[in-house]
């Protein structure tokens, strides 16, 4: 069960993304991708399950994929930066071992027979070399054996999204727009707006930018083959369909 005593009060002097309201309406309303990547993963992950192997989450968000691994019977440690997103994990995802915080690329990675990670979360990170730094931290925290499972933006997800219209969706209790913008060839940005309806009938409202690193995927294979972690690029977990530009990253640890 996940423990009660994590201070989530303390953040980093950057407004964090997904904060109250933004982390609600993706839980709410964007599920889909979590529940899409959850079959492929799990059936990556079975032969870790025969032997009560231990599952860290990078980026848990609210839990979505965290129910999928701990339905599935699987321990799981399950990390966010986000303050916001870790209450809601902890309300939705009460079966995982831990819910806890983790800032990447400086906090250290636990000890793990499997990584796993889905919402391209290392696209957060200020720049490529945060990105590889991660990479490899994940590689030394994997066990012999170990397996990491992650999906990440390619420099192909910004540039087919030059000319992409912005978005709009309207529930009865919340709404989102997002536009989009490639200031560079590495970078894509979403400005996302929000609105979610309060107990008096009103609506509250609240604004999020959010910068993404667009990373060179073909050279991570080289990046972790040193650090001992063979890996294969894939278009997608299993037989989901995945945006274009988003690839699937699948490493395995060599044994001892």
């Amino acid at each position: 069960m996940a423990e009660a005593g994590h201070d989530d009060s303390v953040e980093s002097p950057a407004e964090p993304y997904y904060r109250d309201d933004l982390a609600l309406v993706h839980h709410l309303g964007f599920a889909f991708h979590a529940d899409d990547c959850a079959p492929g993963i799990l059936a990556i992950l079975a032969p870790l399950r025969q032997r009560d192997g231990l599952v860290v989450e990078l980026g848990c968000g609210s839990g979505l994929l965290t129910r999928h691994l701990v339905d599935a019977g699987h321990r799981v440690i399950a990390t966010d930066a986000s303050p916001a997103m870790l209450r809601l994990a902890r309300q939705h995802a009460a079966g995982a071992e831990d819910i806890r915080p983790l800032v990447l690329p400086d906090d250290p990675i636990p000890a793990a027979d499997a990584i796993v990670s889905v919402g391209h979360v290392l696209s957060y990170l200020p720049d490529r070399a945060a990105v590889e730094r991660t990479l490899v931290a994940a590689a030394r925290a994997l066990r012999p054996g170990g397996v990491l499972a992650i999906d990440l933006c390619d420099l192909e997800w910004a540039r087919s999204r030059r000319d992409l219209p912005n978005l709009g969706r309207v529930s009865e209790d919340w709404a989102i727009v997002t536009r989009y913008s490639v200031p560079s060839a590495d970078r894509f940005v979403r400005e996302i707006t929000t609105f979610v309806r309060t107990d008096d009938g009103s609506w509250r409202r609240d604004d999020e930018r959010h910068d993404n690193v667009m990373f060179e995927t073909s050279s991570i294979p080289e990046l972790l083959g040193p650090h001992g972690v063979d890996v294969t690029l894939a278009a997608a977990f299993g037989n989901e369909r995945l945006p274009r530009g988003l690839r699937v990253i699948i490493g395995r640890r060599r044994m001892a």
